[in-house]
């Protein structure tokens, strides 16, 4: 049977427009912002959203557009990411998120990825609305536990039971003495000693305790600067 020429025509846009989709799948496949910050929470032990929060990893608040490994205030990237050369749009993004080792060999974020493309798109769509600072907020739990962008808790609010007064070392034994009056016994394997220079930090002099909690195996103890550690700790078996 011969086709009419106006059904002819019909016929062949819609079959371009399946090719078209067949072609570049992509198209479809944008991203939802407030899925992706669901997705985004398993980022969060390494990552932050608010501008200039460094974690293990850096920022992420501005990364959309931008060049790798080129965040202002971060120092750890690994050279093969300084050397890469790559700008983060969908395209490399979602290569990324898939598997960055494969994308980046011999980069040092040791993450498996994300195998879901939707989910990646979702992501995508997250970092790209961070950057506009049109994020959509996360759920208010997940805020009470992190920081205002997912990141670290801002250390300079910590309660009395977490801010140290005291801190002593005999034997094998860290007794902390905190703001709220108690005294702790800690074995000193499972006592870490870190900094936080960042302005999330505890204030001078000031150091504060984080992490498992006192009835956990592993707590730290978290000051201003590494000048402060040894001026702060005393050798005391009372």
């Amino acid at each position: 049977m011969t086709m009419p020429p106006g059904a002819r025509v019909v016929a062949k846009r819609a079959a371009a427009i399946v090719l078209w989709l067949i072609a570049a799948p992509g198209a479809l496949a944008a991203g939802d912002a407030k899925r992706g910050a669901q997705v985004f929470r398993q980022c969060m032990a390494c990552h932050s959203t608010a501008s200039g929060e460094h974690m293990t990893g850096p920022s992420l608040a501005h990364v959309w557009g931008h060049k790798a490994a080129t965040v202002e205030g971060f120092a750890r990237y690994s050279d093969a990411l300084k050397n890469a050369n790559i700008t983060w749009n969908d395209a490399t993004l979602d290569k990324w998120l898939a598997d960055p080792e494969r994308f980046v060999p011999g980069t040092s974020m040791t993450f498996a990825g994300i195998k879901d493309p939707r989910a990646r798109q979702d992501v995508i769509a997250y970092l790209k609305a961070a950057a506009e600072n049109a994020a959509p907020p996360m759920a208010r739990g997940q805020q009470a536990m992190m920081g205002r962008g997912g990141g670290k808790a801002d250390l300079r609010k910590a309660p009395p039971e977490a801010q140290v007064k005291a801190l002593s070392h005999c034997a094998d034994t860290y007794t902390v003495e905190t703001a709220d009056g108690k005294t702790h016994k800690v074995w000193e394997f499972n006592l870490r000693l870190k900094t936080d220079s960042s302005k999330l930090g505890p204030p001078s002099g000031k150091p504060v305790v984080v992490g498992s909690g006192m009835q956990g195996d592993r707590v730290s103890v978290v000051f201003a600067s590494p000048k402060e550690i040894s001026s702060f700790i005393t050798e005391s078996c009372r």
